[in-house]
Order: structure tokens, then C-alpha cells, then sequence
């Protein structure tokens, strides 16, 4: 080319120069090659398109992690990257080795790696060699800093020594990468194999258990604490001549065995056999003995990790109960799932408990102050007192009540306010053959019950402060009654508030569990959980993000019927749902529980006009008692019908025999409208009087469109 002319086009340079472009874009998984990269991959040579697993196919798998270690490395750096890759063919030998030269960037709005780069065809030495640990790995020291990062990142991650095992199988060392991996532990004065990869199962039997004193490489590693490298079978033979005939077998050429030192204690040795010669150079021996290291520290964390579990899983398995013998007509479900950090043992539990008579029976459930082993030890001592009181026969007030002053000797009387903690409480007393419920609550969650329909209401119960605050408090009861088909569920806060969540939402997202779901008891059980402690958990965080997790502890009891789930009765779902409540006159302030409970029978109720009409009516029916009579109230409200032509029935009794009348009240009268917002927003109602008393009710239509204001 004369001096003056035109530079031919890039394209045409490159292709003189037998080099080719290639696009890599993570976000879309395409890797985009012209023509000449095409050849060198071992494909026609023309411009195309691969899916990133067309293109893997075509390299040596170590050397595409070494591409993705390489590229983040060189972003983070602001660098160019360079790799050299093998490319192999489809009976996995390697065709050629090519450089690849880029500048590759990351996208952070698509959260994505973008490369650009070239592919040139060069000679590959011979494995082993400094030049071959170039040819393969590219630059040395950065593949080295990015193989490390990653292995730290994911030896740290790692939760059990089988993990960790895992983990340390599939690490891809820079240049070098062993295909035999042993780590032995040390159990008295013998070697014991924790774990190997790249042998056959029993290849590792003459290895098992044997003396320190042996003459072998990993027994001398963990004697002296220093680590050996033998670089050719005749070093391996000429220092080792008793137990090279062993070692012989698996055909290797190169070893290195590495001391696994935690806080000054060597706890084992770690062997990377090779299946060609190498030098153990220092950059190699570094990698080594910081992988060593890494890996001991993970061993270690695992192996106390594993420790921990197995002691506290065993001390929450003793004290949790199993769940007594079937009851005809009824199904119980538990679970318990510790969720907190450190010692996974905490202070919930949940208890069955046998009563005197026939077939009755108690069910407990507790959150005892505290995340610890003492709150634990608390937990036990006090399910073992209630087990007693309710043995003794006593009603679920007096349980509590005894539990109470029995918590309260324990832990007040201390003169360490470390040692002075409460204990929230559930006691519900079962009689299975009609379904009646005596429940007493200590600052403990509200039950939920699951109607036939799948329905959910939060059943408020009377209840006293925790117990162990005053040794002397009243613990009222309530009474309830657990129709055919219907399903009582009792937890913890834990399974309420779990995931950052306080009682308001974390009550709206275990309705939806409780709503949804269609299986047996058992299911239902494993589905809380889940939706509270599994990945599904993750979509539905709360607003509380900073909340300290808590454990989970929850008790299911259904009594079978149709829409159940338990047993043969699941054929038909009912078409009636209701809610009962009383309201005494020294209890003005469950008037405001009644609407609530009325609002949940509606939840699905298509008008929010009717549900509003509805409240607004029952909380004239239920004033008009309390003020005009000295009689108790009682609520009776039903939902009849399918879907889109239901009818809705609210009826309160009473035992007064004055009947109410409509009046013509003055304008600045204070009451006197009851009947009349009755004639106006009911679309039909009545008053029906009783032998003793009277009721008064309404019903309401479904109307499947709002009405317009």
C-alpha cells in the first residue's frame, strides 16, 4: 500500500490477519460471531447467532467460568480482559486454543455483562508448563484474584459440610485444576475421609482409618502441620515408598496435600491430586494454601453449625409433644419451625393434652418470652405444669390462672431482671362429640376459624395479661362452638408477623393461605409455613422489614364434614355460612367485635353499600338491647345461597318480652330511628316474638352491581 492511500476496512484486516469479532450480551443469553470467530469455534464459516449453551458447547467448561471470572474482574477494574479458551469438538477434544481480547461493560440498568471482543487462533503448550497455564488461563494473576473471590464467596455461603464438599468439587482453579480431591478429618489417632471426588465409590477404602504414624503424605500433614507437594510419581515413590502402592492406582502424576488449620489446630489435611505433571510453583502453592485455608474455615463453621443443630433440634424434639391418638370426628395438625438466629431453640411450643372424661381434650399453645436455651427451659417447665393442672381436671381459667402464679414464682421472685420473663398462652378445652370449645387467652393471638366455604373469621375471645405478670389475674372464658366442616387454627406471632409483617397484614396474608386452600389438614399445615418461611415468603414482605424473625409455631383443628378436607367428607361444598356471638350488658365494647365479625362473613360480598348497610343495622339492633332492656344480645348472622343469588339473614335475640315500634322521632332527637333505617335499607325484616324474649331481624339480597350514589 502506497503512502496516501485509503485504509482498506477494518473487516478486511482482521480477516488478513485470520482474527474475529464475537458479541456476548448476558441480558438476551445470544453470543453474536462474524465469519472467521465461526471457524475458530469449529462451525461454518459464516456470520451467526448462538445461544450462550451453543457457545459453551464449543469451549473447554473450566475455561468458560474463567471468561465470566475474568470479564467481572476486569469491569470492576476498568480493564481489558484477556483469555486464552480451548475449543473443543463434539468428542470433547480440544480442536484448537484461541486468545480472546476485550473491553467488557456492565449494564446496570439491565443488570447485565456486554463484551465485544476477538478471537485469534495461537499455538498451545503443553499442559503443565508455565506457557500452558498462560495458554489456558490468559492473565495469570487476575484468573488467580477472580477464581478466589469466587470460591470465598461461595465457601462462606456453604451451610453444611456436604456443601462445603460440594463446593470444593467443583472449584476450577486457575491453570491447574486438580481431578482428584480428598479431605480427611481426624477421629482419635486415626485419618477418617470426610469426603472425596474424582475416585470411584471404595476406592477410598484402604485410606479410611488409618494411624497417624502411617507413612503417608496426609498423616504427616496433619502431624507436623505442613504441607507437602510432590511434584512427579518419583518424588511421591522415593519419600513415601510404604503407601505409593496405594497411590499408584489412580494413575496421577502431581500431588499436593495441605494442612486444614483453624485457630492454631491442624482438624485435618486436604489432597488436589493432578493428572499431569506440575511445578508447584509459588503463585501455585499460594492458590493452594488459600484454598486450603478457606476450606478449613468452612469446615469448620459447618461442623459447629451441625453441632449446634443436632443439640438443638434434639432439646426442641424432647420437649415438643406428639399429638395423641386419633379423635373420632376431629383431625389436629401441628408444626413447629424455629426461625431466629443464633441457637435455633426458642420459648413457643404447643401441647395435647388427655382431660378427665370421655374423650375430651386440651389444646395448648405458648410463646414464652425470649429467644434462648433459659426461655426453652422455661417453655418446658411450664407445659409440664399446665399438662398437671389440666390432668387435675380444673377449667381453662383455672389452668391459667394456676400457670400464671406458677410462672410468676419462677421468674419474679429472681433478684436478676434477666431472669424475669412472661408467657403469652392459648388454653382451649375440646369436647369432640359436639364441637363445644372453652377457650382462656393470656395476651395470646385470637383463634381463626375456617368455615365450611372456606370463609375465615378471627373469633375475639375474652383474655387476661400474660402469664407471670400478676400472680392474681382473672383469666375469663369463651365459648364456642366448632361446626361440621369447619377449622380452627392457633399460632404464634410468629407465623403472623414473620417477614417484616405486623398483626394487621400478616393476618391478611394467612387468611389468603387459609382461603385458598384446598387440601387436607397436613397440606394446610405445610402451606402456613411455607407462605411464611419459604421463597414463596419473599413476595409478600412486610412493611416492618427491620423486624427481628421469630419462631413459628401453629395447631390446626378441623372437624370433619363436607368442604373439610379431612377424611371422606370433601365431596360438596356447603352453601350456608354463619357467625354467632353474645353481648352482654357489662360489655358494651363487643358490640364494635360484632361488626367486625359481621364485615368478615361479607368479605366477599360484591356491594360495599348492603356490607355497610348491614353494619349500620346490626349496631342499631344490638344498641337498642343494651339500652332498652337489661338483657343479654345475642347475634346470629347467616349467608344462604350460591354465588351471585345469595341472601343474607342478621338476627338478634334477646330475653325481654318489650317489642320494639316504630316512632316519628323530632328533628333534634337522639334515638327513635332504628325501625325506620330497618324499612329503609332492609329489603325485608320482622320482629318475631319467643316464649321468652323476642328477635328482630332483616335480610338483605345479593346485588352483584353497586349502588349508584
Amino acid at each position: 500500500m502506497r503512502t496516501g492511500e485509503p485504509l482498506p476496512a477494518v473487516g478486511d484486516i482482521l480477516a488478513a490477519l485470520a482474527t474475529g469479532l464475537w458479541h456476548w450480551d448476558t441480558a438476551t443469553g445470544q453470543v453474536t460471531v462474524d465469519a472467521e470467530a465461526a471457524r475458530l469455534l469449529g462451525l461454518p464459516a459464516e456470520p451467526t447467532t448462538l445461544t450462550e449453551v451453543q457457545a459453551r458447547a464449543r469451549m473447554h467448561a473450566v475455561d468458560w467460568n474463567e471468561i465470566t471470572g475474568v470479564i467481572q474482574l476486569a469491569v470492576a477494574e476498568g480493564t481489558l480482559a484477556e483469555v486464552r479458551i480451548r475449543i473443543m469438538d463434539e468428542q470433547n477434544r480440544v480442536v484448537r486454543v484461541v486468545r480472546s481480547r476485550s473491553n467488557p461493560s456492565y449494564d446496570a440498568e439491565r443488570r447485565a455483562f456486554v463484551l465485544i471482543g476477538t478471537l485469534q487462533e495461537v499455538t498451545e503448550p503443553s499442559p503443565g508448563t508455565p506457557a500452558g497455564r498462560s495458554a489456558i488461563t490468559g492473565d495469570w494473576r487476575r484468573s488467580r484474584e477472580a477464581f478466589l473471590l469466587d470460591a470465598g464467596r461461595a465457601l462462606a455461603e456453604a451451610r453444611s459440610t456436604e456443601e462445603v464438599l460440594r463446593v470444593a468439587a467443583g472449584l476450577s482453579m486457575p491453570g491447574f485444576s486438580p481431578d482428584g480431591l480428598a479431605v480427611f478429618g481426624v477421629e482419635g489417632d486415626r485419618l477418617k475421609i470426610i469426603g472425596h471426588h474424582g475416585q470411584q465409590p471404595g476406592d477410598e477404602g484402604p485410606f479410611s482409618h488409618m494411624a497417624l504414624e502411617t507413612d503417608y503424605p496426609a498423616a504427616e500433614v496433619v502431624r507436623t502441620g505442613r504441607a507437602v507437594y510432590l511434584s512427579t510419581p518419583e518424588q511421591y515413590r522415593n519419600r513415601y515408598p510404604v503407601t505409593w502402592p496405594l497411590a499408584a492406582n489412580f494413575g496421577r502424576q502431581s500431588w499436593a496435600f495441605l494442612p486444614l488449620t483453624v485457630a492454631g489446630r491442624t482438624m485435618g489435611a486436604w489432597m488436589a491430586a493432578f493428572a499431569y505433571p506440575v511445578a508447584f510453583t509459588p503463585d501455585e502453592r499460594s492458590v493452594l494454601t488459600t484454598v486450603a485455608r478457606m476450606l478449613a474455615q468452612a469446615l469448620s463453621r459447618a461442623e459447629a453449625a451441625e453441632s449446634a443443630r443436632e443439640l438443638t433440634d434434639g432439646l426442641q424434639r424432647s420437649m415438643l409433644p406428639k399429638l395423641g391418638p386419633e379423635i373420632p370426628g376431629m383431625s389436629v395438625a401441628a408444626r413447629y419451625v424455629p426461625t431466629g438466629g443464633g441457637l435455633q431453640v426458642g420459648g413457643d411450643w404447643y401441647d395435647m393434652i388427655p382431660l378427665p372424661g370421655a374423650g375430651r381434650f386440651a389444646l395448648v399453645i405458648g410463646d414464652v418470652q425470649g429467644h434462648d436455651v433459659h426461655a426453652a427451659g422455661l417453655m418446658g417447665q411450664l407445659r409440664i405444669a399446665l399438662r398437671a393442672y389440666a390432668s387435675e381436671g380444673h377449667r381453662p381459667d383455672a389452668v391459667l390462672s394456676r400457670a400464671s402464679r406458677f410462672l410468676h414464682g419462677m421468674t419474679y421472685d429472681s433478684h436478676d431482671p434477666a431472669d424475669q420473663r412472661f408467657a403469652t398462652c392459648l388454653y382451649v378445652e375440646v369436647d369432640p362429640a359436639t364441637g363445644r370449645l372453652d377457650i382462656a387467652r393470656a395476651g395470646h393471638p385470637d383463634p381463626a376459624i375456617r368455615m365450611a366455604d372456606g370463609t375465615v373469621l378471627v373469633r375475639r375471645t375474652d383474655g387476661g395479661l400474660p402469664l407471670g405478670i400478676d400472680p392474681d389475674a382473672d383469666y375469663p372464658t369463651t365459648r364456642l362452638t366448632l361446626e361440621p366442616g369447619e377449622t380452627m387454627m392457633v399460632c404464634t406471632d410468629g407465623l403472623i408477623e414473620t417477614g417484616g409483617h405486623d398483626l394487621e397484614t400478616g393476618w391478611q396474608r394467612v387468611r389468603g393461605i387459609l382461603e385458598e386452600h384446598k387440601g387436607d389438614l397436613e397440606e394446610l399445615a405445610d402451606a402456613l409455613v411455607q407462605a411464611v418461611h419459604g421463597p414463596s415468603s419473599h413476595h409478600t414482605t412486610g412493611p416492618l422489614a427491620d423486624r427481628r424473625e421469630d419462631d413459628i409455631a401453629v395447631l390446626l383443628l378441623c372437624r370433619e364434614g363436607e368442604g373439610c378436607g379431612c377424611g371422606d367428607t370433601v365431596a360438596t361444598t356447603p352453601q350456608v355460612r354463619r357467625t354467632m356471638l353474645s353481648v352482654a350488658q357489662a360489655e358494651p365494647e363487643r358490640v364494635a367485635v360484632a361488626r367486625q365479625q359481621l364485615k368478615e362473613l361479607l368479605h366477599d360480598w360484591p356491594s360495599e353499600d348492603q356490607v355497610d348497610s348491614a353494619v349500620l343495622l346490626l349496631s342499631e339492633m344490638l344498641t337498642n338491647v343494651l339500652v332498652h332492656t337489661d338483657a343479654d344480645a345475642l347475634l346470629l348472622a347467616e349467608v344462604r345461597g350460591e354465588q351471585g343469588a345469595r341472601r343474607m339473614h342478621v338476627k338478634v335475640t334477646d330475653t325481654s318480652d318489650d317489642l320494639p315500634h316504630v316512632r316519628r322521632p323530632g328533628e333534634l332527637a337522639s334515638s327513635g330511628r332504628g325501625l325506620m333505617l330497618i324499612e329503609l335499607l332492609a329489603d325485608t325484616w320482622g320482629v318475631d316474638p319467643q316464649g321468652e324474649g323476642k328477635s328482630i331481624w332483616f335480610e338483605l339480597y345479593e346485588s352483584t352491581a353497586e349502588t349508584p350514589e
